[in-house]
């Protein structure tokens, strides 16, 4: 059971007090807390990092590195303390501009050199269009066999068929932990150790886990793991790639500019060291420190409880939303095999072309100040699987109460027999 102190948190985040918000799996409310962090940055110790000697630099430097720290332990990555520079290692945490970048960091720099034609990239049908789209082009551009993992009727992996697709000609799988779409916590150790069997690497979009659950890299035993601090509490713009050290290290960068070289001549140039290999450019400063906020944030409430609190409500609407007539659920019908979310679209109706549509169904709500999300979620390859042009979403973190899942419940209750009618 949740021991989050609900309707007391609820005064950290500004927007709350005027709206419903269940669209949370698209990006969720910033507290205070956050904001503040931002705030002092901007206004206190505004400076670029890495880059000069005086004091605001290396306030501004510091808060930057820690931030790093502090994420990079929220998910069990390494990092050390070098006391004598007051700085920290953290090779395995690099930040990113959110998921998408890492996930596309992960493809292009596996693509130089790793991959070659023929090798095989195993991939789901569940997956984010960050985590397919970069597969596709690479695979078309390398000559490399792109195969497709299934999921069951209720929205279940099938590991059996992954089993017989993951062989020695497979170079990577690439698979969501939490699917933003059909709700699937997937069994990522198992699949780890389907992957590592036949000597393939394992990337793991991370984006719809790691707000909602306890992620643990080192137990998992991924090889990457993508995520976003919008999705976290966290300011947009901003979020982290883990990769295991000595992967790191051989890869190529990313990108190319100021403070990711160690060394430039005239017609060669050398890397820094990690994770500033991978993070050309002056970075968004203010938006990591946000991001550490965030954690710090997280990790005060624990991140046990936030699953639990995520259980409780998505367990409790799945019940509810058993009273809409003619309402298909998409996913796992048992609350312990899903994340935060819930998608759905309204089935044929007798003697009317169809129930309301996923956007008429996400307007209607809206003008109750509801909010949720509609379409395909940047999960077409799953929504035509089965055979749907659109669902509706609502998305919980850990602001959100009973009470605001009964009001939606109660809405779409509403509309559905105003469509009838």
């Amino acid at each position: 059971m949740s021991t989050i102190p609900v309707e007391k948190i609820r005064n950290d985040f500004p927007l709350l007090k005027n709206w419903i918000y269940l669209d949370n799996a698209a990006t969720t409310q910033t507290p205070y807390q956050v904001i503040h962090a931002m705030h002092e940055y901007y206004t206190s110790y505004r400076a670029n990092v890495h880059r000069g000697i005086y004091e605001l630099e290396a306030r501004a430097s510091e808060a930057y590195n820690y931030a790093h720290a502090l994420v990079a332990r929220f998910i069990g990555a390494d990092f050390y303390w070098i006391d004598e520079e007051k700085d920290f290692e953290f090779s395995e945490l690099i930040f990113t501009s959110g998921a998408t970048q890492s996930l596309n960091l992960v493809a292009e720099s596996l693509s130089r050199g790793w991959l070659k034609k023929g090798d095989r990239v195993v991939v789901t049908a569940m997956e984010h269009h960050s985590n397919l789209v970069p597969w596709i082009r690479i695979a078309q551009e390398k000559g490399l066999e792109l195969r497709y993992v299934e999921f069951d009727e209720e929205g279940e992996l099938k590991l059996d068929q992954l089993e017989s697709l993951v062989d020695d000609n497979t170079r990577v799988v690439s698979v969501t932990l939490v699917s933003n779409f059909l709700g699937t916590i997937n069994p990522i150790e198992k699949i780890a150790d389907i992957a590592h069997k036949k000597g393939a690497l394992l990337v793991v979009d991370g984006a719809q886990g790691v707000p909602h659950m306890k992620v643990d890299v080192k137990r998992m035993d991924c090889d990457f793991l993508a995520f976003s601090a919008h999705k976290m509490l966290g300011p947009t713009g901003v979020g982290a790639l883990f990769g295991k050290r000595e992967l790191l290290e051989k890869m190529e960068p990313y990108e190319y500019g100021g403070d990711m070289i160690s060394d430039v001549e005239r017609y060669s140039a050398s890397w820094n060291r990690l994770p500033w290999k991978f993070e050309a450019g002056t970075p968004k400063i203010a938006e990591g420190i946000g991001f550490g906020a965030a954690v710090e944030y997280l990790n005060k409430l624990g991140m046990e409880q936030v699953r639990a609190h995520d259980y409780e409500l998505i367990r409790y609407a799945l019940k509810r939303l058993e009273e809409v007539p003619r309402l298909k659920i998409f996913g796992p019908s048992k609350p312990e095999k899903r994340g935060g979310l819930v998608s759905f679209a309204f089935e044929d109706v007798e003697g009317v072309a169809k129930g309301p549509h996923a956007h008429d169904v996400a307007d209607y709500l809206a003008r109750r100040r509801i909010c949720i999300r509609a379409g395909h979620h940047c999960t077409l390859v799953a929504h035509k699987t089965l055979g749907v042009s659109a669902s509706a979403r609502m998305s919980t973190y850990i602001y959100n109460t009973k009470s605001e899942i009964d009001a939606f419940v109660d809405s779409l209750i509403e509309l559905e027999k105003k469509f009838r009618s």
